[in-house]
């Protein structure tokens, strides 16, 4: 059984969830701009969904399907987000994703995060491509990718329905390559 990761960086630890994070979990991707935001996050988030979520985690590392870490602010201990690489193991590549609570918005730490988890998906977990999408209202999200060196790979218009609405899918992408050439 493989132990999930803890990743340091910075002014961010990415670690492993417990159970004790679901109260903080439920508050922060409760927030309705989170959900609207992102495209799985329900709202409302009823109780016990984090705890379910939560619990999937090491499984999903053991059974390399994903990666998905807590995003905690070091010196403070605050939970602040989440970070995932969801493992395609057959095709060598990931889906980045990720959420960071509102009020840590424009503090560079989605940014900080992301680099974090992208350099274990390449170096530790040997993954040749590491791609990303965002609802299209989302350009925030894209902003995270493009500084990572990720390449706007297209959009795909209309592709999902979130809340009866039709909305865009925005793609990126990042090879193994163009990261260990430092070009990104």
């Amino acid at each position: 059984m493989k132990t999930l990761p803890t990743i340091a960086l910075e002014r961010l630890l990415l670690r492993p969830f417990g159970m004790d994070d679901a109260k903080e979990v439920q508050k922060l991707a409760g927030d309705k701009y989170i959900a609207e935001m992102t495209l799985y996050i329900p709202h409302p988030y009823e109780d016990g969904v984090a705890e379910t979520w939560i619990k999937t985690h090491a499984e999903n590392f053991n059974e390399d399907r994903s990666l998905e870490l807590a995003i905690v602010h070091k010196e403070k201990n605050d939970l602040i987000g989440a970070i995932c690489i969801a493992i395609h193991k057959e095709f060598r590549h990931g889906e980045l994703a990720y959420w960071i609570g509102k009020k840590y918005n424009n503090n560079g730490y989605c940014t900080e995060a992301a680099k974090g988890i992208v350099r274990y998906a390449f170096e530790e977990m040997k993954l040749n491509r590491v791609f990303g999408r965002h609802l299209g209202k989302n350009p925030a999200s894209g902003k995270v990718m493009q500084k990572l060196g990720m390449t706007y790979e297209g959009t795909l218009r209309q592709h999902v329905r979130k809340w009866g609405e039709y909305e865009d899918l925005v793609h990126y992408g990042l090879l193994k390559d163009e990261y260990l050439s430092g070009n990104c």
